[in-house]
């Protein structure tokens, strides 16, 4: 049996970066230590933060009946608007979004403030894409994410139109998307803010999922990078399949093939990763 891990599994630059942070304010601090929202679409990371004190809180409302202390905002940012209501509640803010989900924060601010009809491809209710568009003039804003969406998209001929992406869309998808927009002859910016590590770890999963016989992707079933994983490996290996941990492994399924390819979303910790593989490994 071959097992082939992909090199860019597991946590990615940002989330690492908010995850860590979480647990150091959780360690410095005697003033309870909260996070607005999971700090990562990963069940397992977010008990282990809840076992330290660290407790998830969905919105401003829920603030209001807490004690006061920390609020570290995860990496997928939040919108403008957030950060004053949150303060105004008397708590106070660690900051652990994504660089680059802050740079596309920017360009909303900056294209909305020169009249340009923002549109974000990517997912409407992710609270990444969320957070975009709270950085932006709602009358200005379209989200779409399908073929359909960007066929159908109607602002007017003569506005100006910035793009830009959620972090973690599909590469080649926003690739067709943009195509689309542009064929309507709109006065057009067009902002590439899928993050690197996503494109390398897409292109790295494709490519194992084309040769190998079976696959594996791991990740949170919220994960949305997870997901985008799960469809590009499903398109190169019919026989892939989509766990959170290794409880959720059949390895009856892999006795009569030769080769297995894993890969994990940026919001799996490299010890379910690890546990995965050499289970593979020992078991086949």
């Amino acid at each position: 049996m071959q097992v082939t891990l992909a090199k860019s599994a597991g946590f990615c630059f940002g989330v690492k970066r908010a995850v860590d942070k979480v647990y150091e304010e959780a360690e410095m601090n005697s003033v309870p230590v909260y996070t607005f929202g999971p700090i990562i679409h990963n069940e397992e990371v977010v008990k282990d933060l809840e076992a330290k004190g660290v407790h998830a809180v969905e919105n401003i409302e829920e603030l209001r009946t807490l004690p006061k202390g920390i609020i570290v905002i995860r990496s997928h940012g939040v919108a403008k608007d957030v950060y004053d209501k949150i303060q105004a509640e008397g708590f106070q803010i660690v900051d652990a979004t994504c660089p680059f989900v802050l740079k596309i924060h920017r360009y909303a601010e900056e294209y909305s403030k020169k009249g340009y009809h923002l549109i974000i491809i990517g997912n409407d209710s992710h609270p990444e894409v969320e957070g975009i568009k709270g950085w932006s003039n709602p009358e200005k804003t379209t989200v779409l994410q399908t073929k359909e969406e960007a066929e159908n998209l109607n602002v007017g001929i003569d506005e100006k139109v910035c793009i830009v992406s959620q972090t973690t869309f599909n590469y080649n998808k926003f690739q067709e998307l943009v195509e689309i927009i542009t064929k309507k002859g709109y006065d057009i910016i067009v902002l590439n803010t899928i993050c690197n590590a996503t494109e390398v770890r897409q292109k790295e999963a494709a490519d194992i999922a084309g040769k190998v016989d079976a696959m594996i992707v791991i990740g949170g079933r919220h994960s949305s990078n997870t997901q985008k994983l799960f469809e590009i490996c499903k398109k190169e290996c019919e026989n892939t399949y989509y766990i959170q941990t290794l409880d959720d492994l059949d390895t009856r399924q892999f006795q009569s093939i030769d080769s297995v390819g894993i890969t994990a979303g940026a919001s799996t910790p490299n010890n379910i990763i690890e546990e995965v593989q050499k289970n593979v490994r020992n078991e086949l």
